[in-house]
């Protein structure tokens, strides 16, 4: 008796669904694709309990009459190809015909669509692949799929999916790397009934802007180059901007989201010795290639592409990578080429010194920096208390910041008075360097062999992480209690976070006592929160602890210490007073490297006199 049996379609079809659907995020991709494909000019993606409650993607392309629509949840069905030459000219992201099966297999499938020319909309219903119900609906031109439950009939696929925070931020991934490839759709996300976002211009660098806030744009290098045989074109970060891991790395091939560790290690190596250890640039990347020299259909996932000639690629794309950061020079160097003429200097910047001297050498410097002045000038005594006040023994913790006070001197009054009066020179020990404020954003000081200028938000930032980590080691008292406590509500995806980091919270400072479902009262907060702030400094570090557990491999409480100094560090653009700044730079100092912030950014740059005298031609 033969022992070998045809498996029936729907088991045949839970099967491909375990290569195809691997989680929420593979639906809302293959979904994706499909609005792409069909012309969409608008698409709406929504998700309800990350995406296991409900997968919702409404576009306004092409919609399909019923007989297509029968057709597209049967397997190996597809209007993309019709024989395997096609596979050489592929132009659509989809072209397998397995996803709306295996999706439908293991889900309550819904599909809603019409074409142009139909007055009347279809809508059917299936539930685990097998069609339950079919109808007509109103509805505008276009296609509706909604996606229930997802593995409710597989329940050992959905019992291994990952905590909604994660399986979120997965689907948030896939939808921010569609958005930025395809700026000519208008693109709409909402997530248990919040709209995220919704991004209509066509502009690649607004998009940027939205997903990792205003100005980022600004911090890019664009390239554009093309060949007979490759094209590339898309933005670079520069080394400032560097991660931990590489998961804000997006290569489009065609426009088809890839992975390839070819053209990401050829990114690093471009780089260099632009990179420390451990981790990669910002790259969104778009590579122009005849579909005939590639191969696509190398996995269901459709994630990877295979070259016809990988080395003949490599070779082309790491010149056009290495020749656009060569060109743009992003090296930190404020050095000057001795050779070049006076007229045809070209401005740099250093390496920060990373203990190249000793941090009490850096703050002895900036100390004596108020007393190494020029003998010839001459200052007011108006203004010899107000540079040279009396200087604490101890450093204070940096207190709210205020505006600068009315009397305060403005820049040129004080470059342009005298130095010293009567020629008194002050003792060194009983000087303080004066410090000016630029454009709200960067602290300026004399140090004795030159100028220092530090960046007031990660300076903080450094405080602040070193301090937060110090209490939780340490079990110090750090709480300041609330006179009217304050309420926050949770998201389920932020309520499953908090209740991972609570008794850290608690050793940071924060007094939570729980007040409902997913409700939580804050009764107590650590002393640098700033009153009025609790609610949304909290959510905030929320956001951003999921967001470094995701892309980077931190110790929990190493995270949390740099969620809270990002989120509770002065921001640029905020006036500090004198003594504001001068607590800042006194702590800074005090922190045991204060050469960059937690995520790895500058704090110092450093320019002596004499690289200000090549500069100006004295040498």
């Amino acid at each position: 008796m033969a022992s070998i049996a045809r498996l029936p379609e729907r088991v045949a079809n839970k099967i491909s669904a375990g290569e195809v659907v691997q989680r929420p995020a593979s639906v809302v991709k293959e979904l994706l694709e499909n609005s792409i494909d069909a012309g969409a000019s608008r698409i709406t993606v929504s998700i309800k309990d990350a995406g296991k409650e409900l997968i919702r993607i409404v576009d306004n392309g092409a919609g399909m009459v019923r007989e297509d629509a029968l057709l597209c949840v049967e397997r190996f069905a597809t209007s993309k190809i019709t024989g395997v030459e096609d596979l050489d000219s592929l132009q659509s992201l989809g072209f397998r015909g397995e996803a709306l099966a295996s999706i439908s297999s293991v889900s309550h499938f819904e599909l809603k669509t019409r074409t142009a020319t139909e007055t009347l909309g279809l809508r059917f219903r299936y539930e685990g692949g097998v069609l339950a119900e079919e109808s007509g609906v109103q509805g505008e031109q276009g296609t509706t799929i909604s996606v229930r439950n997802l593995f409710f009939n597989v329940p050992a696929r959905r019992k291994f999916l990952k905590s909604n925070a994660t399986e979120y931020h997965h689907i948030f991934e896939i939808v921010k790397s569609f958005v930025l490839a395809y700026p000519e759709i208008e693109w709409r996300m909402y997530s248990d009934d919040d709209e995220l976002f919704h991004v209509k211009s066509p502009d690649i660098p607004e998009r940027l802007n939205v997903f990792y806030g205003d100005d980022f744009a600004a911090s890019m290098i664009e390239l554009s180059e093309e060949n007979d045989y490759l094209s590339v074109r898309g933005f670079l970060g520069k080394p400032a901007m560097q991660k931990r891991k590489k998961l804000d790395q997006y290569f489009f091939i065609n426009r088809r989201l890839v992975q390839n560790r070819m053209l990401s290690q050829a990114v690093q190596q471009a780089y260099g010795d632009l990179l420390v250890e451990r981790q990669a640039p910002f790259v969104l990347l778009f590579l122009g290639i005849d579909p005939s020299r590639i191969d696509v259909n190398v996995h269901p996932a459709k994630l990877e592409v295979r070259f016809d000639d990988e080395r003949n690629v490599r070779n082309m794309f790491y010149p056009i990578i290495k020749r656009s950061i060569q060109l743009h020079d992003f090296s930190p160097d404020l050095a000057v080429s001795q050779n070049e003429p006076s007229a045809s200097r070209k401005f740099s910047f250093p390496d920060i010194p990373h203990r190249a001297t000793t941090t009490d050498d850096l703050y002895r410097n900036y100390r004596e920096g108020a007393f190494h002045q020029p003998a010839a000038p001459q200052f007011s005594s108006r203004l010899q208390s107000e540079i040279f006040p009396p200087r604490s023994s101890t450093a204070h913790p940096l207190p709210a910041a205020r505006e600068l006070h009315e009397g305060d001197e403005p820049l040129a009054s004080v470059l342009l008075a005298p130095i010293y009066d009567d020629d008194v020179v002050p003792n060194p020990k009983d000087v303080e360097p004066k410090i000016w404020q630029l454009h709200n954003k960067y602290l300026i000081c004399q140090i004795k062999t030159g100028l220092m200028i530090i960046d007031q938000h990660v300076a903080h930032e450094r405080v602040l992480y070193e301090r937060a980590v110090d209490v939780m080691l340490q079990n110090v008292p750090n709480s300041q209690q609330l006179l009217f406590p304050q309420k926050v509500e949770f998201r389920p995806w932020e309520y499953e976070v908090f209740e991972e980091i609570r008794d850290d919270l608690y050793r940071l400072g924060f007094n939570l006592r729980r007040f409902g479902n997913r409700t939580v009262m804050i009764e107590g907060v650590p002393q640098d929160v700033k009153s009025g702030t609790e609610v949304t400094i909290l959510q905030d570090m929320i956001a951003e602890y999921q967001e470094n557990a995701s892309k980077l491999k931190l110790e929990k409480r190493d995270n949390l210490a740099r969620s809270y100094s990002c989120r509770n560090a002065i921001m640029a653009g905020q006036k500090l007073s004198l003594e504001e700044m001068r607590s800042l730079i006194d702590n800074l100092f005090a922190t045991r490297e204060p050469y960059s912030c937690p995520h790895g950014r500058p704090v110092i740059i450093k320019l002596s006199l004499d690289q200000l005298d090549k500069m100006f031609g004295r040498k």
